[in-house]
């Protein structure tokens, strides 16, 4: 047998890597299908961009809210269906769920990161035609603040002009939070809960309590005996923990683009934000860690 001349193989090896090309290249057709940008509605998303003055940051503050609108949606998807789960002593979809909301409030404290390349003077060109526009409005972000518990009624009242994003707010504002659905829980594991804070004004705030935090005690005291429990008490601890560092991001950040001025919404800026970060969203599982 002959051996091949010494360029044949590579000229084979070209045509299989043409071949290859071609029907890579014959797959590019979505003329007839659904293609990524129909599936994502990117034109929309896309186009939903509209900056209002002649700043060229103000496309950075646009797409900062709109990505962490886009957060906050998906947050409140898994938050709603994780308090549901609990509700229902389905702990295993729950957990995941709540590990999931936790590393969205890790991308949404990142993000603070790129709005803090803003500087003064940027923000100043763009603010004027802000109007009366403002986070303190954002109805998912009222919504999860009220599905973690921090219940005000005062909070509605920005919503009021739009009787269905209020009653997305007020259903959320009336219903129990993820904590109150946790201690529901406990109660039902056996664990000595007092009664008024299984059945309450779930419009309320959340009143601490030192026969909570006892049963809590049983709990983290005996890990073994109590594991799901155990492990949702670590999922609300990490949950809060990002929650917090969310706030103090938006604070300093606030701080470090205008200063001590009042906010856009009307609200007094740092002053109301830093008031925020005093905020325990889950008490007695913070306390017990001194008492332990």
């Amino acid at each position: 047998m002959s051996n091949p001349s010494p360029g044949a193989e590579p000229a084979e090896h070209a045509a299989r890597g043409e071949d290859v090309v071609r029907a890579e290249h014959a797959q590019l057709d979505f003329s007839r299908s659904m293609s990524y940008g129909d599936y994502l509605h990117l034109d929309q998303v896309l186009s939903a961009q509209h900056p209002l003055s002649p700043g060229h940051d103000e496309m950075l503050f646009i797409v900062q809210h709109q990505t962490s609108e886009l957060w906050m949606k998906l947050m409140l998807h898994e938050l709603g269906a994780a308090i549901t789960n609990v509700s229902q002593d389905r702990m295993a979809p729950a957990f995941k769920m709540l590990a999931r909301v936790s590393r969205i409030m890790e991308q949404l404290v990142h993000a603070w990161d790129v709005l803090a390349t803003m500087t003064p003077p940027e923000y100043s060109a763009i603010r004027p035609y802000l109007a009366q526009s403002s986070g303190f409005q954002s109805w998912q972000y009222r919504c999860i603040e009220f599905s973690l518990g921090n219940k005000n009624a005062a909070m509605l009242r920005p919503h009021e002009h739009a009787p269905e994003r209020l009653a997305q707010v007020r259903a959320a504002y009336e219903s129990p939070s993820l904590y109150d659905e946790a201690l529901r829980l406990l109660a039902r594991r056996g664990l000595p809960v007092p009664q008024d804070h299984l059945q309450r004004d779930w419009t309320q705030p959340y009143v601490a309590s030192d026969a909570v935090e006892a049963a809590w005690l049983q709990v983290y005291r005996n890990p073994e005996a109590h594991w799901d429990l155990y492990q949702l008490g670590e999922e609300l601890t990490d949950l809060e923990d990002a929650f917090r560092l969310w706030r103090f991001r938006h604070v300093t950040t606030v701080e470090r683009i205008i200063g001590f001025k009042r906010g856009t919404g009307g609200t007094s800026g740092v002053g109301y934000l830093r008031k925020m970060l005093d905020t325990v969203l889950f008490p007695e599982i913070w306390k017990l860690r001194t008492d332990l």
